[in-house]
């Protein structure tokens, strides 16, 4: 495996409580590596470092975002070339529009996070008088993460064929001539899930701005297993995060103007950008979403909501969701462009320098409110519709869910009016194996690769192991996707 042939150190310590100007170390070898952590303030200095690369436009500054939306027929395109427009058409091949820096990325934080606990690990059993619990419950829950997000992106979904190929599993740090191979779905879960409960205990339950805490993996235990359909268990994380109070919910007034704020009541694990560290600018993840022309000339339009996500959303004239969404290039009318991550329509940021310095909401609660109401809905249709209507105020004028009336459909469709923008429709929709199908009615568009309906059964749902990876890695080879 490429990405493992080497071993980085990088020490970057970045806040907004979470990070100050940031210190780079060069890349190191193996034994100046055992050597690098010493305190816990260098573990500190690492998770940092950690978290602030997980904000590159190959992980959640961009495009893992954008890929969960424009594959999920929540957005559209306008015009085809102008950036992105593969992830929409599916025009995937092992050498072109292979999305590599998913794997690389991923895996290199894998990397830095094997090599903390291969410190840490080293350092209790010589006795050391420091204390690393907390980094390691981080560094676990982060692997974690990083794992999840490649199963999903590489492997089928769990309740489809666990035991088809998932990624390579690496928990400890390699030697720089191995190749590993894919595990399977199921072995990858049971890795994540592992991470979790291993991190849980060690983890501070203070609610700390910009790093990974109790309740942080909690919401991520409540997520995964949800993708597992082990709803008991994805019900119980959900509960206890939301009945300890720690986060609370908006109110209607309060929604809108939450997108320019930092580190909200909402907000369970939240990564920070800053203007001089983290900003992509012209290549940010709001600069993507924001309308043709809108605030620059750079600003190209990429992607737009779906006629299927207006009528949704457009259920309610007055839902509060309307405050982000502005008009496309298509219309004045027609409110396509989401400003989410622009802090506001009018391109406010969230208090930095820039409006793209944005930072990014990985777990907000109310997803967590969804998750308890999907969770509950197959043994408590009472409570499902009690946490759906949590959100679903945010529709005013619709009427309440009750034990009744509440459908998996109408809280898959909450998910999509609250979370669109954040990376989750296309995961959703394949996950519980739903018929995606998509708005190619704009302007001169012609997809090739994919037809206008899709399910999980089209083999391109899934991402190609790269042609610079099997170079790499020969033996992977043997275990590309299907179709590839």
């Amino acid at each position: 495996m490429k990405i493992l042939h080497k071993l980085w150190i990088v020490l970057l310590i970045f806040t907004c409580t979470a990070c100050k100007d940031f210190l780079e170390v060069e890349p190191t070898d193996s034994t100046d590596s055992e050597t690098a952590i010493k305190t816990a303030s260098d573990a500190k200095a690492m998770m940092n470092g950690l978290l602030r690369k997980m904000t590159s436009f190959n992980y959640y500054g961009r495009n893992f975002i954008m890929y969960g939306d424009a594959k999920g027929g929540d957005l559209t395109i306008s015009s085809q070339g102008r950036g992105l427009d593969a992830l929409y058409t599916f025009n995937h091949s092992v050498s072109s529009n292979d999305y590599a820096g998913f794997w690389t990325q991923m895996y290199d934080g894998i990397l830095q996070v094997n090599n903390l606990l291969k410190n840490i690990e080293k350092l209790e059993n010589e006795g050391t008088s420091e204390d690393f619990s907390n980094y390691k419950g981080q560094a676990l829950t982060a692997r974690a993460l990083m794992y999840f997000d490649l199963v999903r992106l590489y492997g089928r979904a769990y309740t489809d064929d666990k035991a088809s190929f998932g990624v390579p599993n690496i928990t400890t740090t390699l030697e720089a001539s191995a190749q590993p191979v894919r595990a399977t779905v199921e072995e990858n879960y049971n890795q994540i899930i592992s991470d979790l409960n291993e991190a849980s205990p060690l983890l501070s339950k203070d609610k700390s701005n910009g790093v990974i805490n109790y309740y942080a993996n909690k919401a991520m235990q409540a997520r995964v297993y949800l993708y597992m359909e082990k709803y008991v268990e994805a019900l119980s994380a959900a509960e206890e995060l939301i009945n300890s109070n720690v986060y609370t919910l908006y109110a209607n007034d309060q929604w809108v103007n939450s997108w320019k704020a930092q580190f909200g009541s909402e907000s369970i694990f939240e990564l920070g950008i800053l203007p001089n560290e983290a900003d992509l600018g012209t290549e940010s993840l709001g600069f993507y979403l924001r309308r043709l022309g809108d605030g620059s000339s750079s600003a190209m339009g990429w992607f737009m909501a779906s006629d299927y996500f207006l009528t949704r959303l457009g259920e309610d004239a007055d839902d509060i969701r309307w405050g982000v969404m502005s008009y496309d290039e298509t219309s004045e009318t027609r409110l396509g462009s989401c400003y989410k991550y622009s802090g506001s329509t009018s391109l406010e940021g969230d208090g930095k320098s820039t409006a793209t310095a944005v930072n990014i909401k990985v777990i907000r609660l109310s997803e967590i409110y969804l998750i308890a109401a999907e969770a509950a809905f197959y043994t408590d249709k009472a409570a499902a519709a009690n946490y759906l209507n949590a959100i679903r105020k945010r529709s005013p004028n619709l009427a309440l869910a009750t034990a009744s009336t509440v459908t998996l459909d109408m809280i898959l469709d909450e998910r999509s009016k609250e979370l669109f923008g954040e990376g989750h429709r296309f995961f959703d929709m394949i996950r519980l194996n739903k018929t995606i199908t998509f708005n190619d009615d704009f302007g001169g568009i012609t997809v090739a690769h994919r037809e206008k309906s899709i399910n999980r059964s089209f083999f391109k749902t899934l991402l190609p192991i790269s042609q610079t990876e099997i170079n790499a890695n020969p033996e992977i080879a043997k275990q590309q996707n299907p179709g590839y």
